[in-house]
């Protein structure tokens, strides 16, 4: 997609710090970073959103975000990570393009729990939950 940063990076026309690259996978540093080695794991093909991945280039996506974090926190010594995927607009996805971000973290670093995020969360009671997992079964 000619408008998508990340396909630029992917064509080569911008430059990055390439930490991990396969055929359907590409891997490098972010540039504004939330911690030092803050990583970005995307598909070298042109998806908006998880949901648009083929299943298989989804798995190869996934894997690489499994395969690096140790690496991440090997290379800055955290002690552990945040893996995160905001998938379209409302959930903050900045960039159009699939992404995943691995970001060292530590007990000292002043972030939040992805429970955190949300500052009005809903209060659910049992028979909403059974209704919901119904329809996310598709029952």
């Amino acid at each position: 997609m000619a408008d998508c940063i990340f396909c630029s990076i992917v064509d080569g026309d911008i430059p990055n710090h390439t930490v991990y690259e396969d055929d359907d996978v590409l891997a490098f540093l972010d540039v504004n970073p939330l911690a030092r080695g803050h990583t970005l794991v995307i598909p070298k093909e042109h998806h908006e959103r998880v949901n648009d991945l083929p299943a298989d280039l989804a798995a190869d996506v996934f894997a690489a975000v499994h395969d690096l974090t140790d690496d991440v926190e090997a290379a800055v010594d955290a002690e552990a990570t945040t893996i995160a995927v905001n998938n379209g607009p409302a959930a903050g996805q900045e960039v159009p393009h699939v992404h995943a971000h691995i970001v060292p973290r530590s007990e000292e670093d002043g972030g939040k729990p992805i429970h955190a995020l949300i500052e009005s969360p809903p209060e659910v009671d049992d028979d909403e939950f059974g209704d919901l997992a119904a329809a996310i079964r598709d029952d």
